[in-house]
């Protein structure tokens, strides 16, 4: 009997290159970024891209490439490359493999709760790379360098040591090998942002500041570098005097390609695990991202839903990405919105696009004062996507914008909601119950509208929020529980607010197509709270105080009927 093949694993939380390559995962080959980075001669390249979208597998490719390995265990890491895009490319490519000595650092752990802990986390990464490379050490000839050297790799260095460092291990570098040295820096900014949010950014700009500054401005020993991250922190704060500074973000043209899967891509991994029938999901669910001029998808989405096509063709897809980690980002964004930012989201929430001007260096320090930041944050983090870019009068970029795909759609149509939610659910909401309770429809009326204006809706999908946004007020008043769309008399009530002590309140909803019919609307809503009889159930049930309430919702405001 045949056995059955077993399709090539799938490189799930693998970002490491060379383990990727030796397990024999699915790769979907990027090797011709090391084409493009040869081709360009910059000195220092900034790649920008969200989370999740193959940076650090693409630095660890580089890293693997260029590192002249020979005290590390001496593997010909050619191997890694064969019958890949880079080698195809030939010989005047290929010359540069396993070259050069390479000081490789990721900054993805530096997220922790205080300045000192994410120090130190750094620090433990700049000993990392020297105790790898501890072959120096006997090499060195001036006892000031090994005292320096030692000092670093034993953790007992000063603040102004380690800000210098990686300056002084690519002189050593370059003494050793007779060339100078590739620095690769993953997830720069992974630290400034969290320093930020929990409010130490000031110590941990400086720090970061002066590392990159003496490594990567007027470095003799340095060859090129390659830094990663999502945002591209202002030049004022981080790459102050840095002029050969190549900024490759979301909207440049240069190595587009390089970072997220390519529809051509897509097509050949649901080939190879013969699943095509998937393309149109896959489209809807996690294509729709524009870097510079390629449309790509998102790659960790992709994987994660063929991976779990492959265990059951009708799995539904899932949030992938924006479940990975937090979106502070996007709650700052609701915890800061005006009521411009919420017409905005209303806006893309409905399948619309709003237009802003875009800055590609991002000021944590100016976030809240400059209103258009908001909206770079979340275009550069992959919660929104360029239509299209226009140049104005004075030279500015102004970008149509809107939500790239389903799945940050339902980020924010879900999230969203629930963050504002809690928003309106920290008021006191006393007078909004006792009117309710008492039917004083007035103050019923104008506490509901108030609520609304400090809420978000999308309009294509308004019933839905409309319910759920009174199941989360209502579902706070203690000594009363709510019944959701129930089976009652001759229909299906929409909420009931039902007490252990024989009360409840009816309410039946509506949405009116226009304001001018919401009165109207109100009125049918508590008819039909009589006409189908509703109360039947709660009446059969002891239920001796029976209030009904008919509510029409146009957009931000309402109207209110009443009977008691």
């Amino acid at each position: 009997m045949e056995r059955k093949k077993v399709p090539t694993p799938l490189p799930i939380g693998h970002s490491w290159f060379e383990n990727l390559i030796d397990t024999g995962f699915y790769y979907v080959d990027k090797t011709l970024f090391i084409k493009s980075l040869i081709d360009n001669h910059s000195a220092v390249t900034l790649c920008t891209r969200p989370r999740r979208f193959g940076k650090t597998l693409n630095q660890t490719m580089l890293k693997c490439f260029f590192e002249d390995t020979r005290h590390f265990g001496g593997r010909d890491t050619s191997e890694l490359f064969k019958g890949l895009k880079i080698e195809s490319a030939g010989e005047e490519y290929m010359k540069y493999q396993g070259k050069y000595p390479v000081i490789f650092l990721s900054f993805k752990q530096a997220k922790l709760d205080s300045f000192e802990r994410c120090y130190n986390e750094l620090i433990n990464e700049i000993v990392k790379e020297f105790k790898r490379h501890f072959y120096l050490y006997e090499s060195l000839s001036i006892d000031l360098d090994k005292i320096l050297f030692e000092r670093i790799m034993s953790s007992n260095a000063s603040y102004d040591d380690y800000s210098s460092s990686l300056k002084f291990l690519s002189e050593c570098l370059e003494k050793y090998y007779g060339k100078k040295a590739i620095i690769l820096i993953d997830e720069y900014d992974v630290p400034i942002e969290n320093s930020w949010f929990r409010k130490f950014y000031k110590p941990m700009i400086d720090f970061i500041r002066v590392l990159l500054g003496s490594a990567l401005k007027d470095n003799p020993h340095l060859y090129f570098s390659v830094i990663t991250g999502c945002l591209r922190v202002s030049k004022e704060s981080i790459f102050t005097g840095l002029n050969n500074l190549d900024v490759i973000s979301i909207l440049s043209v240069k190595h587009s390609e390089y970072f997220g899967f390519t529809q051509a891509e897509v097509d050949d991994m649901l080939q190879h695990y013969d699943m095509m029938i998937k393309r149109e999901i896959a489209q809807k669910w996690y294509d729709g991202y524009l870097f510079g001029n390629t449309e790509v998808y998102n790659p960790w989405s992709t994987i994660k839903a063929v991976s779990d096509w492959l265990s059951y063709i009708d799995f539904i897809p899932r949030l992938y990405w924006v479940n990975t980690s937090s979106n502070d980002i996007v709650r700052t964004v609701v915890d800061q919105a005006d009521e411009e930012a919420k017409k905005d989201l209303n806006v893309l929430m409905a399948g619309g696009t709003i237009t802003k001007f875009i800055h590609e260096d991002i000021s944590f320090a100016e976030i809240y004062n400059k209103p258009d930041n908001i909206w770079n944050f979340l275009l550069f983090t992959g919660y929104l996507k360029v239509v299209q870019l226009k140049q104005g009068s004075a030279g500015e970029i102004i970008a149509d914008l809107t939500i790239p795909n389903l799945e940050v759609n339902l980020l924010y149509s879900h999230k969203i909601q629930e963050w504002f939610k809690e928003s309106y659910t920290a008021r006191n909401l006393d007078d909004f119950y006792k009117a309710i309770l008492t039917g004083d429809v007035e103050t019923f009326q104008t506490e509901l509208e108030l609520l609304l204006r400090e809420s978000i809706s999308f309009y294509d999908c308004a019933e839905n929020f409309y319910h759920g946004f009174m199941v989360g007020i209502l579902s706070r008043l203690k000594g009363y529980y709510v019944k959701s769309n129930r089976e009652t008399g001759d229909g299906r009530n929409d909420l009931a607010l039902c007490s252990n002590r024989a009360k409840v309140v009816i309410f039946e909803l509506k949405v009116s197509p226009e304001l001018k019919l919401l009165q109207n609307k109100a009125e049918e809503a508590v008819k039909q709270i009589v006409d189908k009889n509703y109360s039947e159930e709660y009446e059969d049930e002891g239920y001796t105080d029976i209030m009904t309430y008919g509510v029409s919702f146009y957009k931000k405001r309402c109207k209110v009927a009443f009977r008691p």
